[in-house]
């Protein structure tokens, strides 16, 4: 059966913060859920001139901080860091107040997944961190790199020549960060695939053809399919805001 997705006559009412956060925030934050983010364009590709941020508008930047701000830990690849210029995560006085209300770490942490460690230890992202970082690397990483550092960010061993992404999972928990938020890059979301390790997809589907050259939100070698289940739908300027979640299977 096809149903109607949107009003024909103009967009419905506009949803409030807590509204939107009513629509992802979950239940038993105890039990780990891993939250994938990403935003493509209408014909699958990932990034405008090797960025995601020529994708994203006003409504789904929106939702990023929103859930940035449901995060206990939010995770990214190396290449993604670096391509997208990510600094310090810090979230602003209105999301510190909203987790202190219920009970939370008022800035969430960050990890990031390296195998080598190819990181300058006085960049903002580890000299300006209002939580210490988390790096999720081998057990094979250059030994100097690990060493300095160590003195900027928790080292956190995943596996012995590469990051083993279940092992990931398992860490990130037993520290206390089960609400964990991903947000890429595609090589990161398809070894998660691989590992049945996720729990949600959101995607931002955004009104625009970037044409041939991207690639796709996933990436790597195929793995077996998954089966999720669309939990909402939004719109907003021309976009659409996806919820998928794991699918529930019976017998």
């Amino acid at each position: 059966m096809i149903t109607r997705l949107l009003p024909t006559d103009g967009p419905g009412p506009e949803l409030s913060d807590a509204e939107i956060i009513d629509r992802y925030e979950q239940a038993d934050r105890s039990v780990k859920h891993l939250r994938i983010n990403f935003v493509s364009s209408a014909d699958g590709a990932v990034t405008v001139d090797g960025e995601s941020a020529g994708l994203s508008g006003g409504a789904d930047k929106r939702v990023f901080k929103i859930l940035r701000m449901l995060c206990d830990v939010l995770v990214a690849g190396a290449g993604t860091v670096r391509r997208e210029g990510y600094e310090d995560l810090r979230l602003d006085g209105k999301r510190v107040d909203w987790r202190r209300a219920h009970g939370l770490a008022e800035q969430p942490t960050m990890a990031i997944v390296s195998a080598n460690l190819d990181f300058d230890p006085a960049a903002p992202l580890f000299t300006r961190a209002p939580v210490r970082p988390i790096l999720l690397t081998c057990e094979n990483a250059p030994r100097e790199r690990c060493e300095a550092l160590s003195k900027v960010a928790e080292i956190v061993v995943c596996g012995e020549s590469t990051v083993d992404f279940a092992t990931m999972t398992g860490e990130l928990t037993a520290r206390g960060l089960p609400q964990i938020l991903c947000e890429g890059g595609p090589h990161i979301l398809g070894e998660l695939t691989a590992a049945d390790a996720v729990d949600e997809l959101c995607l931002t589907v955004a009104p625009l053809l970037a044409g041939a050259g991207a690639g796709r939100i996933t990436a790597g070698p195929a793995s077996p399919v998954r089966s999720l289940r669309l939990a909402h739908a939004l719109h907003a300027e021309g976009n659409l805001i996806l919820r998928y979640v794991r699918a529930v299977t019976t017998g």
